[in-house]
């Protein structure tokens, strides 16, 4: 296993920090190159629409798909990356996403950054609630069949799973929250 991390833009050293400590091989991704030994890629939190615009640039979206596709890649989503996974993305500026799960998300629909918050979920099969933060955070608004909610937080979901795709509104790596990554690489 070699995990990825999506590193264009947005919080990707948090993400790094987290895997090493849970002695995951792991490595920063680019370029195409970089991509080509991953098993696994988290696309983190970030500005959706810079961290778009590098995706269909360099080749690297369209190569997400394909392999998630062919199901040799695993993904995981978080806030920015919850946006490009996403089938459908609404709200303003939204970017072309990688339509990687059924679901729509509205972007940055929990408010601006001043609106940013601090929370606990419980996550389906877990013992204890994480600490996540919400921070300028898109809302799932719809999930589509095959498409599991693992959390919500008032009564909407914020984690949701569909094969080898993973997708969370929130960051538990802020809050340097390990339950999450430990959750994805199972796959």
């Amino acid at each position: 296993m070699h995990v990825g991390v999506l590193a264009f833009h947005g919080d990707f050293a948090e993400h790094m920090e987290i895997l090493q400590s849970l002695g995951a091989a792991c490595s920063e991704v680019r370029t195409l190159a970089d991509l080509q030994t991953c098993t696994h890629l988290i696309i983190p939190g970030g500005e959706s629409t810079v961290m778009a615009k590098f995706l269909w640039e360099s080749g690297v979206g369209e190569k997400i798909q394909e392999r998630v596709r062919d199901g040799s890649l695993a993904v995981y989503g978080t806030c920015a990356g919850a946006i490009l996974v996403a089938e459908d993305v609404t709200g303003k500026n939204a970017p072309k996403s990688l339509q990687l799960i059924d679901i729509a998300v509205d972007r940055n629909a929990y408010g601006a950054q001043i609106d940013s918050f601090e929370t606990s979920l419980q996550i389906k099969d877990s013992k204890n609630p994480i600490s996540v933060s919400f921070i300028r955070a898109p809302k799932i608004t719809r999930v589509g069949n095959g498409v599991e909610v693992l959390s919500s937080y008032q009564n909407d979901p914020v984690l949701v799973k569909s094969e080898k795709v993973l997708a969370g509104t929130f960051h538990p790596e802020m809050r340097n929250e390990k339950a999450i990554h430990q959750l994805f690489l199972k796959d």
